[in-house]
């Protein structure tokens, strides 16, 4: 039977299943002894260690019901080891968390979900090879006399997606088979589906195109008016502003600011409490001469059915080109096929005049090609290594000879792009695992500056990292084509895309719909082309 098959059979056995004849509990209620603005959950002094890092040094944190409490702070500044500590994950060395008026210390995650804390992680821990119903009950199925209840479980998955405004999404569906977008959703299913008086959010809309971020707040006020509370971490500020109540900044672990008004507060007074310093981030400047070389990379006609057709782009040497569009436009597997990490089914692409072989990402890296991808963890880093050897990784060769590895080599390269990103903490011995998600960002850029890289693909460079490290990114990115690098950019954000890229190219539905000098776009133009909307495809650019 094929997975197709297998799919459809399972939905089917969950639909035909006997229903229950008792009265299902409220789908998402909040308790009757929640009192809107009451605190739920207060920290006072929380300190937790690992070795050689004080991760939290006197955390304090308030949270009342029925708010929506943003937590900001850079890479690095204790946000996920916060997290950690109030899902159970980790337990504070010293200090006191206050549930619900009690000091309590949660001996693991299932400890803080029974009392009413759920956590959406950025990085998703679903089940693969679950069902969507199986995910969204995991640890807690209905169950009758020893047997689990699947057409209830289905039943009760139905209505938490519907309220969700995704009731397109079958219940019986093998999570595997879902978009990331959709597995987001399911995550949210899960959270929901305990009685929960605070969910954790981390980074919730990084996965979700532009319109599904409009009906993840459109969720969340629901939440609050039923007095749950909601702690929602974003890098994005226009997110705090439109769905925050309250924020607490973080720095170096320690708690900068505290209740501020979320809507009220200047964005110079939040960026100097989370990164030290009075400036806001911003783009560095366009050359004002003309400094664009030679055509490095030309793409004809590139197609792969379902995913993108017809696309044809050119990238000259020190041009920034950026491409915007919603996921699932085509746009990250574009970029993976211009690096043969898949294979066209149409069109070609060319290095310098050169055709690559399709499919073939060591044709593209000989031909002077690099890529940091979307999902660094998984596709671009080795987590158990030391960072010199990631940094290395793409250039290995040269510091090997005769079966030997010359590590001192390997470290001083290694030191001199850590110094160069301003990568933290600086030790190019640390496994990668333990850095932050934009020092690892830096680490898979910085993988390309140890010289021979003429063109560099960039799939969300900025994705879920903070103001101050992407300030740094730009320069670096900047910087390369000042020395000649061509870069061909994908990014969620139209500001990003426009106030980093020298030229722009739309693409909606798999196809380019527009393409023009970034000056002469604007985000509502952006994403009025991007949207449904006034989109005229074929129109002239």
């Amino acid at each position: 039977m094929s997975e197709e098959e297998t799919v459809a059979q399972s939905e089917e056995n969950i639909a035909t299943e006997p229903t229950d004849t008792g009265t299902d509990a409220p789908l998402i209620e909040a308790p009757a002894d929640t009192v809107a603005g009451e605190v739920v959950l207060r920290l006072t002094d929380v300190v937790k260690t690992f070795p050689g890092v004080r991760a939290l040094d006197g955390v304090q944190l308030e949270v009342r019901a029925g708010e929506v409490h943003c937590l900001l702070g850079q890479n690095g500044a204790g946000k996920s080891t916060l997290i950690k500590v109030l899902s159970g994950v980790h337990q504070p060395d010293s200090g006191e968390v206050e549930w619900r008026g009690e000091p309590v210390t949660f001996a693991n995650p299932q400890a803080a979900m029974r009392a009413g804390i759920a956590t959406i992680y950025q990085e998703l821990d679903l089940v693969e090879d679950l069902s969507v119903a199986e995910n969204a009950f995991l640890g807690h199925e209905h169950r009758s006399f020893g047997f689990v209840r699947r057409g209830r479980m289905a039943r009760h998955t139905r209505q938490i997606l519907g309220r969700l405004g995704h009731g397109e999404i079958p219940p019986g569906r093998m999570v595997r088979a879902l978009p990331a977008a959709g597995k987001q959703i399911v995550s949210m299913a899960r959270a929901l589906s305990h009685e929960a008086r605070l969910i954790i959010m981390d980074e919730p809309s990084a996965v979700l195109a532009h319109d599904e971020v409009g009906n993840l707040f459109r969720i969340i006020r629901e939440l609050t008016a039923q007095g749950i509370a909601v702690i929602y971490i974003s890098h994005r500020l226009e997110e705090i502003r439109e769905i925050g109540d309250r924020v607490t900044v973080l720095k170096d672990g320690r708690t900068t600011a505290a209740n501020l008004p979320a809507r009220d507060t200047p964005t110079r007074d939040l960026v100097s409490r989370m990164t030290g310093r009075t400036i806001e981030y911003v783009f560095p400047d366009r050359p004002t001469d003309d400094t664009v070389g030679a055509e490095l990379l030309q793409v004809e006609g590139l197609t792969r059915p379902g995913e993108f057709a017809d696309v044809s782009l050119d990238v000259r040497a020190g041009e920034i080109v950026g491409i915007a569009g919603l996921v699932g436009s085509g746009r990250s597997e574009l970029l993976e096929t211009i690096y043969g990490a898949r294979a066209a089914e149409a069109g070609t692409v060319r290095m310098t005049g050169r055709v690559l072989r399709p499919g073939s990402v060591g044709a593209a890296v000989r031909a002077g090609m690099g890529m940091a991808p979307e999902e660094r963890k998984s596709q671009a880093l080795l987590l158990g290594e030391p960072i010199y050897r990631n940094v290395t990784l793409a250039t290995f060769g040269r510091y090997a000879r005769l079966g030997f590895t010359d590590a001192a080599k390997e470290r001083a390269e290694a030191d001199r792009i850590a110094e160069s990103l301003e990568l933290r903490p600086r030790d190019v011995g640390r496994p990668v695992r333990t850095l932050s998600g934009g020092n690892q960002q830096k680490v898979v850029v910085g993988r390309w500056l140890l010289g021979g890289t003429r063109l560099l693909l960039l799939d969300e460079p900025t994705r879920g990292v903070d103001v101050g490290a992407r300030a740094e990114l730009y320069q670096v990115i900047r910087g390369l084509a000042a020395q000649g690098v061509g870069v061909l950019l994908v990014s969620s954000e139209v500001p990003e895309v426009l106030g980093l890229a020298d030229r722009v190219l739309v693409m909606r539905e798999g196809r380019v719909v527009r393409e023009a000098p970034a000056g002469e776009l604007d985000e509502n133009t952006v994403l009025d082309l991007v949207m449904a909307g006034s989109l005229m495809e074929g129109a002239p650019a």
